[in-house]
């Protein structure tokens, strides 16, 4: 009974203080919600959040704001609305909020995705641009991209006029290639062993439970120990799993170093795997040297963000393009034209293939992974747009809103059109976070910062799938039977998986080559 009672006092005394405060603020528009769950509910249905969200927007506008759970929310659903979240008051809204994805993945929030804003951050951002993901770092590893895209296109040589499923054969592929980017080739055959086999289902699991949005606990303080949804437990389980693999990949990798030291062997080259650039890094002294959790809160970061997102975003190319013959054809001609059927598609060739940039930049518009991208949090009382932000909201961008908004584009925004990036001043929009229509990875402060490596790997993915084959749809399967639903987790993925067959279109001998 006593309990009870504190419940229902800390219930009361939050809603009256949340009344007193809202009065006291000149909030953005938004809809009003429901006490304690404020308007949660509208992202509690079948329709996934960024598109209620979307439908919120029309109604209340492109800066909106709305209470969900115990906090106050606020929505940038245009691109005038996204510049001033992460353009002109970027470094007011550079925190993150700390959901218990972050806390338990990321070893207390010590990786770049989930750092709060200050110095760990600003480390963690240092070494990625001028360490982890720099152009010369991300230039040594050109050589295991190409292999592993040979590796996938023989095995899709090896089914040729068989239905192939295509999310499992891309996965199997970035993941492939980020294991012997991360972990250096003699990780290379993990993945085929009965550990690599549970930790690919750990990376699955986890993706599908890490989606903070959904997780009613992180915006109702009050109901989050009772985790009804099982979140927290799930990811605390995984945790465990995931960090035994790691610990065995850092042991590994410490053994192999000492062993180096000992023989005076050189231990500067940049084409080891980011791991040993990691422990380099950790041995340096000073206020803001990496820990070893800092170290396992990197390679979780690298390796998740790497795979998954690269693998779906090359998923939801094939699906459009197979619904558009034309739009294949199209980029058959470019890539006769420009490579011919001798070789297969370098990364040095991607900057002649406007087309093939157009399917890119097309797909990340329409198919975001990340549709909201990862929520902000205000660090200080902000004035936007003469609208109170107060201190500890969170903010959320919707760039799946902004990205199909009639306003930025007027030509048919919810159709595959790679051509709108092909010519003319579509062709000077990218995705390096300095247009605010297309924001696919991000803007300001807290942009992903292997935006370039994901570039990379599916540009040069999707364009040697084009250039090494024919597509079609399985036997009685017409295009209007594609499922283009979404099923959104921390990754928006698409409901079916993608089924296609390939028909080769270059000589034999070009796919006997797997590396």
């Amino acid at each position: 009974m006593a309990l009870v009672t504190v419940l229902i006092v800390i219930v009361l005394g939050s809603l009256l203080s949340w009344c007193s405060r809202r009065k006291s603020l000149n909030l953005p528009p938004g809809p009003r919600g429901w006490p304690l769950v404020g308007s949660l509910g509208a992202l509690a249905g079948t329709v996934p959040p960024h598109h209620a969200l979307a439908a919120l927007a029309a109604r209340h506008g492109p800066l909106m704001h709305l209470r969900l759970g115990s906090y106050h929310t606020i929505v940038a659903s245009s691109a005038e609305a996204a510049t001033l979240v992460l353009k002109t008051h970027d470094l007011a809204f550079a925190d993150r909020p700390r959901f218990a994805a972050g806390e338990v993945a990321s070893y207390g929030y010590r990786g770049i995705v989930h750092a709060p804003y200050g110095d760990l951050w600003r480390m963690a951002r240092r070494l990625c641009a001028t360490e982890l993901f720099s152009p010369r770092r991300v230039a040594s590893y050109e050589h295991i991209r190409a292999q592993e895209r040979r590796t996938l296109l023989r095995g899709m040589f090896e089914r040729a006029g068989r239905a192939v499923p295509i999310r499992e054969r891309l996965a199997d592929a970035t993941l492939r290639n980020m294991l012997r980017m991360a972990l250096g080739d003699k990780w290379s055959g993990y993945y085929d062993s009965k550990e690599g086999e549970a930790f690919r289902r750990t990376l699955d699991e986890a993706f599908a439970v890490a989606g903070s949005v959904s997780n009613v606990g992180e915006w109702v303080p009050l109901l989050g120990w009772l985790d009804a949804q099982g979140f927290v437990r799930k990811m605390k389980q995984l945790s465990k799993m995931y960090n035994r693999f790691l610990e065995q990949i850092l042991d590994d990798h410490e053994e192999e170093r000492r062993q180096r030291k000992a023989t005076g062997a050189d231990d500067t080259t940049v084409t080891r795997g980011l791991v040993d650039v990691l422990l380099q890094l950790a041995e340096v002294e000073g206020e803001d040297r990496l820990t070893r959790d800092g170290v396992k809160a990197f390679v979780q970061d690298i390796l998740a963000g790497g795979t998954d997102t690269s693998a779906l975003t090359m998923e939801w190319a094939m699906a459009e393009l197979i619904r558009r013959p034309d739009a294949i054809a199209a980029a058959h001609d470019e890539l006769d034209r420009v490579v011919g059927h001798g070789r297969w598609v370098e990364e040095r060739d991607l900057e002649n293939l406007p087309y093939i940039g157009g399917v890119v930049k097309e797909t990340l518009r329409m198919h975001p992974v990340a549709p909201l991208l990862i929520p902000h949090l205000v660090r200080e009382h902000t004035v936007v747009a003469g609208y109170d932000v107060p201190a500890g909201a969170r903010v959320l961008v919707n760039a799946w809103a902004i990205m199909r908004d009639p306003t930025s584009w007027p030509d048919r925004p919810n159709e595959f059109l790679p051509e709108r990036f092909a010519a003319g001043s579509g062709a000077m929009v990218d995705v390096r976070g300095q247009h605010f229509e297309l924001l696919p990875f991000g803007a300001g402060r807290r942009m992903c910062p292997a935006y370039n490596l994901a570039m990379k790997v599916v540009a040069g993915g999707v364009a040697n799938l084009l250039h090494g084959f024919k597509w079609r749809l399985p036997d009685g399967v017409s295009p209007e039977d594609v499922n283009m639903d979404e099923l959104v987790g921390q990754t928006t993925r698409m409901k079916d998986p993608l089924v296609a067959v390939p028909e080769p279109r270059l000589p034999a001998h070009l796919y006997a080559t797997a590396g």
